[in-house]
């Protein structure tokens, strides 16, 4: 007779064999994705003596870097490989020529030892000069070698004062090299003359700027700069929009980078086929002191004029980029149906912001446009439009899993009832 603990250790059996059979057939989990190379990132500080000062928040620009650089070692990815470099940390002296070879590796680019980097971090005291070309310089040698991305973020307050040393010519001369090197720079309460200067070191090589004025703007910034050099590398594309959608350029499936100006209206042309979905967003970034409460919005319209579905979103002046999207689902056509296969999509971009006072209008705000056209959810085999991507599998092992359970479980509790009455 079979004992309750024997057949109790059948079904756990059992059921763990119709998990592991279903939910995991062979190789499912080893081809999912290949090994990539480790991305790199190197964060540069500035730590001269004017981050004494006291205009973030109440507190010192100093401590806002700090919180930041906590935070951000506490959420970057594993896979990342993050290094610190420091500029005008040690040297007080007033000898330019030693002020301007003030850089130092504060943690070395590799495996992230988060409690090591956090302690090297608390020592920071603001101190000298401001040698940002001597920096980068450094900086890119430390990120050489491996077929990663490599990106330094640059976080400062002033001007370079190791001058003719410019920094925007190394940025130049760092990109003309094709080591794939991008520069982002955030700009910490800056002045005109530090916002040109940083955001010509991030156009050099096809970096951002952004302007920083409170601490989670510093913290949220530089944690998306450093998860973005996880993803997989796309060379964005220069494209030059156009002022109506009969003259815009058409583009395929892609990333794609533009300038607009000041309540300007940029095109766009994509064509989409029968059964397939176009997703797309769009990114505007206040690379200059702008006029609080903007927006952006994004259209997608026929070559009629007639809206089709429209994104859009509104910032108060707490954040320099502003970013909304959309989804059109183009339908299968029937087969008496004389409609054209392919319909062309004219995206329209707007935006609201104004600048402030003294302010240049041009060049215009960088803009970024990502294209997606997929397959759309009524096509065979595109399961992921429904959320699920590649773990359909997984959702059909736990339904039929429960499913088995449900009825071995009842048919044990209809035998233990059964044992039960007979004794």
């Amino acid at each position: 007779m079979i004992t309750r603990q024997r057949l109790a250790a059948g079904v756990c059996a059992l059921l763990a064999a119709l998990t592991a059979g279903i939910a995991f057939p062979a190789g499912a989990v080893a081809d999912e994705t290949a090994e990539q190379a480790a991305p790199k990132v190197e964060l540069v500080l500035d730590v001269s003596g004017s981050m004494r000062a006291r205009d973030i928040d109440g507190g010192s620009r100093m401590a806002a870097a700090k919180q930041a650089f906590n935070e951000v070692l506490d959420a970057t990815p594993e896979e990342v490989q993050l290094g610190i470099r420091t500029l005008g940390a040690n040297y007080r002296g007033n000898d330019r020529k030693t002020g301007c070879k003030d850089t130092e590796q504060l943690y070395p680019v590799g495996p992230l030892d988060r409690t090591e980097a956090k302690t090297a971090v608390a020592t920071l005291a603001p101190t000298g000069w401001t040698p940002i070309g001597p920096a980068l310089l450094k900086a890119a040698d430390d990120l050489n070698g491996g077929e990663g991305s490599r990106r330094i973020v640059l976080i400062s307050d002033g001007e370079d004062t190791c001058q003719p040393l410019d920094p925007c010519e190394v940025a130049r001369d760092i990109a003309a090299k094709g080591i794939g090197l991008t520069i982002d720079t955030l700009g910490l309460v800056p002045d005109a003359k530090t916002r040109d200067q940083l955001s010509c070191i991030a156009d050099a090589t096809g970096g951002t700027y952004t302007s920083v004025q409170h601490k989670e703007e510093l913290t949220d910034r530089v944690g998306q700069l450093v998860e973005r050099a996880a993803d997989p590398v796309v060379t964005p594309v220069a494209v030059d929009g156009a002022a109506a959608c009969a003259k815009a350029p058409t583009l395929k499936s892609g990333l794609f980078t533009d300038r607009e100006e000041f309540g300007q209206q940029r095109w766009y042309r994509v064509e989409v086929q029968a059964g397939q979905e176009l997703r797309t967003s769009v990114s505007v970034a206040a690379d200059r002191a702008v006029n609080p409460d903007y927006g952006v919005l994004l259209r997608a319209v026929t070559v009629h004029g007639r809206e089709i579905v429209r994104g859009e979103a509104t910032g108060n002046g707490r954040t320099d980029v502003v970013s909304t999207g959309l989804r059109y689902p183009k339908p299968e056509l029937d087969d008496d149906s004389d409609k054209p296969a392919a319909e062309v999509v004219c995206l329209q971009v707007t935006n609201s912001f104004s600048a402030t006072a003294g302010v240049k209008t041009t060049p215009g705000m960088p803009l970024e446009l990502t294209v997606d056209v997929v397959n759309g959810p009524d096509q065979a085999g595109d399961v992921a439009s429904f959320g699920l991507g590649r773990g359909w599998w997984l959702l059909g092992a736990l339904v039929l899993t429960g499913f088995v359970a449900g009825l071995l479980w009842g048919w044990i509790s209809r035998w233990r009832v059964a044992v039960w009455r007979t004794n």
